[in-house]
C-alpha cells in the first residue's frame, strides 16, 4: 500500500488534508512514509490514522492493522491484556463510606 499514491489518486494534497485534520505535515509525511514512531503516541497516533483515512477515501483498518503491526502491537488493542487497577491499601479507608 503506497499512500502518497493512493492520496494523489483522491486529488488530495497534503496541506489541503493538514488544514482540515489540524494534523501537522510533520506528522502527515510520516505516516505516508510509514514512519509511525515518528507520531506523537497514545490515542492521537490512531486518531491520526483514522483521519487521515478518512480523507483519502480509505477504510481505517487497513492501516491501523499496518500500524499495529509495524509498532508491534499485536491486531488489536483489545488483544492487550489489561492491567487490574486496584488503590493502596492505606487510601481504602478514604474511599469507603465507612471511612468518612
Amino acid at each position: 500500500m503506497n499512500l502518497r499514491d493512493i492520496r494523489l489518486q483522491a486529488g488530495r494534497s497534503l496541506e489541503e488534508i493538514a488544514e482540515r485534520t489540524k494534523i501537522s505535515m510533520l506528522f502527515l509525511r510520516a505516516i505516508e512514509a510509514e514512519e509511525f514512531r515518528k507520531l506523537p503516541g497514545g490515542i492521537f497516533d490512531t486518531s491520526y490514522l483514522r483521519q487521515y483515512a478518512a480523507e483519502i477515501g480509505l477504510p481505517p483498518e487497513p492501516l491501523l492493522d499496518l500500524y499495529r503491526s509495524r509498532m508491534g502491537l499485536g491486531e488489536t488493542p483489545s488483544a492487550q491484556p489489561a492491567r487490574p487497577v486496584s488503590a493502596p491499601r492505606r487510601w481504602l479507608r478514604f474511599l469507603s463510606p465507612e471511612g468518612c
